[in-house]
């Protein structure tokens, strides 16, 4: 007999989801072949047999919750007696594959025209472009939207149908519902005198006037937590309270960084190099002349890594981050990390990534420029020493030689663990980083 059983995905998984079964009951199984796919805290993946023969029986069915070891099935010989296997599990277990609670119905809500989201000014560098106000993304017919934009439209009685998203994806957030409400009390409004109306931009479109609707149902629901949401509740935990952080932010000017982007571009169109790339060359770079922030706490004493294995943090659509790695990044050329970046995010997003692909990273960069986003500070991962926030690629006014230029820069900081990384030594290192993107030919070398 063959027992199939909830694998460990990562270090930090406890429990997994039975996502599709890829075998029925009776079917013929061959050894290394694919039998079901699961839900980890990072990826979705598929479970091999380890061995050959029938699919007597299924005891998870998808959509249930188990632990890590918990029985999914089990193959033998049609003839073979699997009663043994078949006996109650323990109550741990059992307990865990039961149906997790789902959350109270949204109650209806009366329809509104599309709303558009109110344009800006000038798109910032990398700024991804918004979704269609037409087009409603959705997941499995499920709409796109943050919980506390749900939570909002929910009290507001507005329908997140209705509702054109401006976050990532198109996924809506909690400004494109308090604009949509705000839209709404506009054309349910009394007029305003003329003379104490303050002044306005320009008015939205005229869309037919509605009252104003009136929430109703329970003032919240509660959406259990997904599997990558409860490790990262628990990751930050013991990241933000026990490692004391300390924070280095520079301005580097990537005037140079462009035009390496360009004329990358005019050798190679399909390469299309972003700055991100660029960035985590660099980074791989700084970290070859300054190995101090290579490293990690390991409670007793600070290990120093000798290879260097970036990891990128990347957002899914679905809510929650994964961080692909790009392993032994001082051996790899600009042009060999570009593509195993673009070939590694890809499938972050799609969660097809193997364990081994988003485990084990010795420094970490989280960028959110693409979002309009000029400075933040990141939560080091631990056991990691440190992590780079970067900001986004903009124009803005800068003197230079006592005259006033338009510049490109871009905002970075560094969140280091003061046990492992000093004040001084995340300064060298972040000088440095601003030297390599300031002259990026550095990088051809």
């Amino acid at each position: 007999m063959v027992k199939v059983l909830m694998p460990k995905g990562s270090d930090t998984m406890t429990e997994g989801k039975v996502l599709k079964w890829l075998k029925k009951e009776g079917d013929p199984v061959s050894t290394s072949e694919a039998v079901v796919e699961i839900e980890t805290d990072k990826v979705d993946m598929e479970v091999e047999a380890m061995g050959g023969g029938v699919l007597r029986k299924i005891l998870v069915d998808a959509g249930k919750v188990v632990p890590v070891g918990a029985l999914l099935a089990v193959i033998g010989k049609p003839e073979e007696d699997i009663s043994a296997l078949l006996s109650p599990q323990p109550a741990a277990a059992a307990a865990a594959a039961a149906p997790r609670p789902t959350p109270s119905p949204q109650p209806a809500a009366p329809s509104l025209p599309p709303v558009q989201p109110a344009k800006s000014g000038a798109a910032p560098v990398q700024a991804a472009p918004a979704a269609p106000a037409a087009l409603e993304p959705s997941v499995g017919g499920r709409v796109l939207a943050s919980p506390l934009a749900r939570r909002l439209a929910q009290e507001m009685g507005l329908n997140l149908n209705r509702i054109a998203g401006s976050g990532p994806s198109g996924r809506i957030v909690r400004q494109d519902v308090e604009r949509a409400a705000a839209l709404a009390v506009g054309r349910g409004a009394a007029p305003v005198p003329a003379a104490a109306a303050a002044p306005l931009p320009a008015p939205a479109p005229v869309l037919p006037r509605r009252p104003v609707p009136v929430p109703s149902g329970p003032e919240f629901y509660d959406e259990p937590l997904s599997s990558m949401r409860k490790v990262i509740a628990t990751r930050l935990v013991q990241s933000k309270a026990p490692v004391p952080h300390f924070y280095l932010t520079i301005e580097v000017d990537m005037g140079r960084a462009k035009e390496l982007r360009e004329s990358a571009k005019a050798l190679n169109a399909e390469l299309g190099l972003s700055y991100n790339e660029i960035i985590l060359k660099a980074c791989a770079a700084a970290l070859q002349l300054h190995p101090q922030v290579n490293a990690s706490f390991q409670g007793e004493a600070i290990r120093y890594h000798r290879p260097i294995h970036l990891g990128v943090a990347v957002s899914l659509d679905e809510g929650g981050l994964i961080t692909p790695v790009i392993r032994n990044c001082e051996l790899k050329s600009l042009q060999e990390m570009a593509r195993e970046t673009k070939d590694l995010i890809g499938r972050a997003r799609s969660r097809k990534l193997k364990p081994e692909e988003y485990t084990g990273a010795t420094f970490t960069v989280s960028n959110l420029g693409m979002m309009g986003v000029e400075e933040f500070s990141a939560v080091i991962n631990p056991p990691e020493g440190a992590i780079l926030a970067v900001g986004m690629v903009a124009e803005k006014p800068v003197v230079v030689k006592g005259k006033l230029e338009v510049g490109l820069r871009c905002r970075m900081t560094l969140s280091c663990d003061h046990r492992v990384v000093d004040g001084a030594t995340g300064a060298k290192f972040l000088q440095t980083l601003k030297q390599i993107l300031e002259n990026p030919v550095y990088l051809a070398f």
